[in-house]
C-alpha cells in the first residue's frame, strides 16, 4: 500500500511540476510576447505610484493583458521599484517586457496633447494639439481667453485632468505689461504675479515647458534668469568702441532695433545706424520709442502716429532726447541683443522702409529723402 501511495505521490509532483513548468512557459510567452494595443497609447505614471496601480492602469487601458503577469516579471527581472514618473508612448504591440522597459527609464516625456499659449503684441492665443498615429501632431483648437465659450476639445481635457504638455512662447518684441496679463490669464498656471511689474526689458522671448498648476511668478523669474544669462554672454564678448556703457544701455539698444525691425538679416545693420548716430550725437529718431512714450508699454497705439506727437517731450521720445532712453521699450531677443553689441560696420545714418519688409539705408539727407519718397509712393499705391 506504501509503494502505491509513494508511486501516486510521485506521479502528482510530476504532474504538478509539470504544470508549473508550463504555467511558467505560458507566463514568459504573455510577458515577452505581442501585447494587446493595436494603436499607440498614451501612458501616464503618476508620482509616487505603487507598481499595482500602474500594472492595474495598464490592463484596464488595454496595454497588457495581465496585470499580476506584467508584477511578477516586473519582481524577477529586479525593476518593481524603478517605475518613474512620466508620460510615456507605448507603441502598438509592445510587449509588458517592453513596457516596463520603457516606464523604468528617465527618458523626455512623450504627450498625446500639447497646448501652445503664444504671446505677442496682439494678446495670447493658444493652440491645442493631438499626436494621433501616423499623422503626428495634429491641430484641434485655437482660441483665446477673451473667446465667449471655450472650445470642447480643452475643457474636455482639463475636467477630465488628461496630461497635456504646456508651452508657452513668448515672441520677441512683446512688454513686460503684455507679457503679465497673458500670464494672468492662462487657465493653466496658479499663483498671483509679482505686485511689481518686471522691468522692461528683462523678460527672455523664448519658449517655456510648464506643468500645469505651474506658479506664475515662477515662470516670470523663469524669464528673468534667462534674460540675465543671455544679456552677460552677449556683453563679455562685445565689440570694442561702442556708445554703450553698461549691459542696461545695451538692453535699451536692443529694444529699439527689436521694435525696428523683423528681419533678422537686417539686425546688425539697424544697430549700425544707431551706434553711428550716438557717436556722431545725432538724435536717434526712432518712432517706436514715441509709441512707448505713450502707451508706456500697455497695448498698442493702435492707429499711425501724429506730428504732434512726434513733437511732445516724454523720457521715451528720441526725437526730442539726446542719447538712449532711460528704459528699453520692449523684451528684445537674443539675436537683438546680439545685434547691439556687434553691429556691422557702415556709415548708415537712415533707414526707412523699403515695400519688401526691409529697408532701405543711406548715409546722406539726399539718398534717405529719395528713399523715402519711394517708400510714400508704395504706400500710396497700396492705398495706405
Amino acid at each position: 500500500m506504501w509503494r502505491n501511495i509513494a508511486s501516486n505521490a510521485l506521479t502528482l509532483g510530476i504532474v504538478a511540476l509539470l504544470g508549473l513548468i508550463g504555467l511558467i512557459a505560458w507566463g514568459q510567452r504573455e510577458f515577452n510576447g505581442q501585447g494587446p494595443l493595436t494603436e499607440t497609447l498614451f501612458f501616464e505614471v503618476p508620482r509616487g505610484a505603487s507598481l499595482i496601480r500602474v500594472s492595474n492602469d495598464l490592463e484596464e487601458q488595454g496595454a497588457i493583458s495581465n496585470a499580476r503577469i506584467f508584477r511578477i516579471g516586473a519582481q524577477y527581472t529586479g525593476k518593481a521599484g524603478e517605475l518613474k514618473f512620466n508620460n510615456y508612448e507605448l507603441p502598438a504591440g509592445a510587449s509588458m517586457a517592453q513596457i516596463l522597459d520603457i516606464v523604468t527609464q528617465a527618458a523626455a516625456p512623450t504627450f498625446r496633447y500639447i497646448a501652445q499659449y503664444t504671446i505677442s503684441e496682439g494678446g495670447a492665443e493658444m493652440r491645442l494639439r493631438e499626436r494621433q498615429p501616423e499623422q503626428g501632431l495634429v491641430e484641434i483648437a485655437a482660441f483665446t481667453y477673451q473667446d465667449e465659450t471655450l472650445p470642447e476639445a480643452y475643457t474636455e481635457l482639463k475636467a477630465r485632468n488628461v496630461p497635456v504638455a504646456y508651452r508657452i512662447t513668448v515672441a520677441e518684441g512683446v512688454t513686460s505689461w503684455n507679457i503679465v496679463e497673458a500670464l494672468k490669464n492662462a487657465d493653466f498656471l496658479t499663483g498671483d504675479v509679482p505686485e511689481e511689474l518686471p522691468a522692461e526689458g528683462t523678460l527672455a522671448p523664448d519658449t517655456y515647458e510648464v506643468s500645469t498648476g505651474s506658479a506664475r511668478a515662477d515662470v516670470i523669474r523663469r524669464m528673468e534668469t534667462a534674460q540675465e544669462a543671455i544679456l552677460a554672454e552677449a556683453w563679455a564678448v562685445r565689440a570694442e568702441g561702442l556708445p554703450i556703457q553698461t549691459p542696461e544701455e545695451a538692453l535699451i539698444l536692443a529694444s529699439i532695433i527689436e521694435k525696428e525691425t523683423s528681419v533678422p538679416e537686417e539686425r546688425r545693420l539697424v544697430a549700425s545706424v544707431f551706434v553711428n548716430r550716438l557717436n556722431r550725437g545725432i538724435k536717434l529718431q526712432t518712432d517706436p520709442t514715441v509709441i512707448y512714450g505713450i502707451t508706456r508699454g500697455e497695448g498698442s497705439l493702435g492707429r499711425g502716429l501724429r506730428r504732434s506727437e512726434l513733437r511732445r517731450s516724454t523720457p521715451w521720445n528720441t526725437y526730442v532726447i539726446d542719447g538712449l532712453p532711460p528704459t528699453p521699450i520692449a523684451n528684445p531677443g537674443r539675436a537683438s541683443i546680439e545685434a547691439a553689441l556687434n553691429p556691422e560696420e557702415s556709415d548708415f545714418i537712415f533707414f526707412v522702409a523699403d515695400g519688401t519688409g526691409g529697408h532701405a539705408f543711406a548715409t546722406n539727407l539726399a539718398d534717405h529723402n529719395a528713399n523715402v519718397a519711394r517708400w510714400r509712393q508704395i504706400e500710396a499705391e497700396r492705398g495706405n
